[in-house]
């Protein structure tokens, strides 16, 4: 047999924490409990499509003979989690179980995306309130109707909850009590306050038994009790930011179709429904597209929903699933139907169950994923500048106070942005004011792309007011690095000793000013990039990311030239050299890479280290290394991260000259000596032009290409003089 779990809420994202421990294998645990030792067992991926989807996968292995009986659990305890954590007595819940865990993994792929993290958008609360504004501006609803629908529409599901003796609450609220802000139900984003969010600390669990015909009847189960899977459908959306309409949920509707159509029933022969509602357009956006009305008397849920019944975790469409099976038990031959939701309307499972006898059929979905997935992407800009128009938006509250605003755009030219307003509310508030007013949608606004990533203004006059471009040249002074100018030589020294050298987005934002600076500056042909030393004189070039600032919650996010103002940026058409006072791990190689030229003093070493810390080299490493040293090093190196001395990376080419220890800054300065005996109009012209040959992989080919550097060299002062 087989037994599969819902994934434990505790270990479906990264980095949350399981204040009393955990069992390392979740299904084993669970099945020993009750005395069951299966041949196999899974630990299903996070989201709450995971009931309906473990149900008919297991139906497939049974009607197939690989299996003879299933069992799927799933449960959450983390009310009691969080009042026993609070306490000085706190138990040890960590379990070792032996066995094979069947862990899938988390399957978080396509949910959220750097650029969506960047902006905000990460918590269920915000992006399901994207999804309530734009239906709500499609159906061109004011902010009173809107409040009334979702008033209207969760009523029913409190009152049935109210009747359910596993629900969370077991009160009954109007529909003006769901929706109306107070102390007691602040607001979490607009338009949701907490009343009408997935209640997910609760302690609920449940469980199926599927078994066959022939073991059931062997098992001596009464024919009565006996309730089939008549219909099923599991479809995909993409990620958010590239659907192509973000008010309307097409692959669920789409399977729910699908199901129906295999149970060989219509909407109208449904006796009772249960819409996964974490949250409310969950719900309507789905009835919608089916034609359902939202007051339909035989109601959407069976429980009350998550914001009422309960969201425990992953498993809430377990506990939907086993009351539409008492449901069907009690009306034989009736038909009732599950619609279960992963992610933000990600991943849809639906089953059509009955006591009406059916035999096990496969479905199309294979056929109808690929053309959902035939639909053009949504074009989406990561960086975006200009005036633009409000797609959808919400405002992000703490402590009962809109604090964040979190706006999709279209440019003009129609690709699709996600943007947040001023940083410490620098506008005053006013991009909020216009969200949280009645005109947002279609208001026309300016965006701009700054290093921590798009910002919105009501104007674009507000806009360079309070985000003015920044002048191009130096400063007195930096907080990251000191720099120092020495005829045609720039140096810069990373000034951050006591972290190794290790850069924060801060620092990199001072670099990417600093080479603006020693690009654009026509007397500076040479720039040298080094770390200071500790207070022991010993140091590093430069550790990479500095940990401890993200750790302690620090920003993630880069400027747009990339980690140390270098590895993203294109264009550099005069030589950077990196002097290795030191190791150069992570970030701080990869910075190494994209100089080009390096000094390294003898005791230093070179690492790509972010395998180490569940990260990859994605600031240049996985790019450059490979175009360096052969493949089979390159891999070695990434996947390990092992370390390198500098003489054997000189042998690899990675390195231009080992010096002694203490020696790196002198010998840079002699190496830049050397190169401003060249012609600086030809050295630019140069790198230029090894650029523009790296886009062709035949030599001819870059040979032939037309290229504007050399014909700029032609004219130019420097070949006048040298011819």
């Amino acid at each position: 047999g087989v037994v599969a779990c819902t994934r434990q809420f505790d270990e479906s994202f990264p980095g949350m924490p399981a204040p009393l421990g955990r069992s390392d294998n979740f299904p084993r645990s669970v099945a020993g409990r009750v005395g069951l030792y299966p041949e196999r067992v899974i630990y299903e991926v996070s989201g709450g499509q995971s009931p309906q989807h473990l149900v008919t996968e297991l139906c497939a292995e049974i009607a197939s003979g690989a299996a003879t009986v299933g069992v799927i659990a799933g449960s959450e305890a983390i009310s009691t989690v969080l009042d026993l954590a609070r306490g000085e007595d706190r138990p040890d819940l960590s379990e070792t179980v032996t066995g094979s865990d069947g862990d899938r993994g988390a399957g978080l792929e396509g949910i959220t995306t750097r650029y969506q993290a960047g902006h905000g958008l990460v918590d269920a609360p915000t992006q399901y309130a994207l999804f309530e504004h734009a239906r709500r501006s499609r159906l061109g609803l004011t902010r009173a109707q809107l409040a009334d629908e979702m008033g209207a529409l969760f009523a029913p599901f409190s009152a049935k909850a109210a009747e359910h003796p596993h629900a969370a609450v077991r009160e009954a609220r109007t529909a003006e009590e769901i929706v109306t802000a107070t102390d007691a139900n602040r607001m979490i984003v607009d338009p949701y306050p907490k009343a009408v969010v997935s209640r997910d600390k609760v302690n609920q669990s449940a469980a199926l038994v599927l078994t066959s015909e022939r073991v059931a009847a062997e098992l001596g189960i009464p024919r009565e009790k006996w309730v089939y899977l008549r219909g099923h459908s599991d479809l995909r959306d993409r990620e958010l930011m590239r659907r192509t309409d973000l008010s309307v949920a097409t692959p669920a509707v789409t399977a729910v179709g699908a199901a129906l159509e295999m149970a060989g029933i219509g909407l109208a022969d449904v006796a009772t429904y249960d819409l996964y509602s974490c949250f409310p357009v969950a719900v309507s956006i789905v009835a919608d597209g089916l034609g359902l009305a939202h007051d339909d008397p035989r109601g959407l849920t069976v429980t009350g929903g998550l914001p009422f019944f309960g969201g425990p975790g992953n498993s809430y469409s377990l506990h939907a699933i086993a009351e539409t099976v008492e449901l069907c038990r009690a009306t034989p031959g009736a038909f009732g139907l599950v619609g279960a939701n992963g992610g933000t309307l990600s991943k849809y499972s639906v089953g059509v169950y009955s006591t009406a006898h059916g035999v096990w059929q496969a479905g199309d979905d294979v056929r109808l994923q690929a053309e959902l997935d035939a639909v053009p992407d949504h074009l989406v800009a990561h960086e975006a500048d200009g005036w633009a128009t409000i797609e959808t938006w919400t405002v992000q509250y703490v402590g009962g106070e809109p604090t964040r605003a979190v706006v999709v755009g279209l440019l003009d030219d129609g690709r699709r942005f996600l943007a947040n307003d001023l940083d410490g509310g620098a506008d005053g508030g006013e991009l909020i004011a216009l969200l949280l007013g009645e005109n947002a949608h279609g208001a026309r606004v300016f965006v701009r792309s700054v290093p921590q990533g798009n910002r919105v203004a009501i104007s674009e006059e507000r806009m360079s007011e309070l985000v003015p471009t920044r002048p191009v040249g130096f400063r007195e002074s930096y907080e990251h690095v000191v720099v120092e100018r020495r005829g045609h030589v720039l140096e810069v020294t990373i000034n951050r000793p006591h972290v190794r050298n290790a850069l924060t987005p801060d620092s990199s934002l001072e670099m990417e000013e600093v080479l603006d600076a020693y690009l654009a500056d026509r007397d500076l042909w040479v720039a040298i990039i080094t770390g200071a030393p500790g207070e022991d004189g010993k140091g590093a070039f430069c550790a990479g990311n500095d940990l401890l600032h993200t750790a302690a919650g620090g920003a993630l996010w880069m400027p747009r030239t990339g980690f140390g103002g270098l590895t993203s940026r294109r264009g550099v058409d005069k030589p950077i050299i990196a002097a290795l006072n030191g190791h150069a791990f992570g970030g701080g190689f990869e910075l190494a890479l994209a100089c080009h030229l390096v000094v390294a003093e003898e005791q230093a070493q070179v690492a790509l280290t972010e395998v180490k810390v569940g990260l990859v080299a994605a600031m240049g490493g996985l790019v450059r290394l490979p175009r360096v040293v052969p493949p089979h090093l390159a891999n070695e190196l990434i996947l390990t991260g092992r370390r390198m001395g500098v003489e054997e990376a000189q042998r690899w080419g990675l390195v231009n000259r080992v010096v002694p220890t203490g020696s790196a800054l002198a010998a840079a300065r002699e190496l830049a000596d050397e190169l401003m005996e060249s012609s600086p109009t030809s050295v630019r012209i140069s790198l230029q032009v090894m650029e523009e040959a790296r886009a062709h992989a035949d030599p001819v080919d870059a040979l032939e290409a037309p290229s504007d550097a050399l014909d700029k060299l032609l004219v130019s002062r420097d070949t006048s003089e040298g011819v």
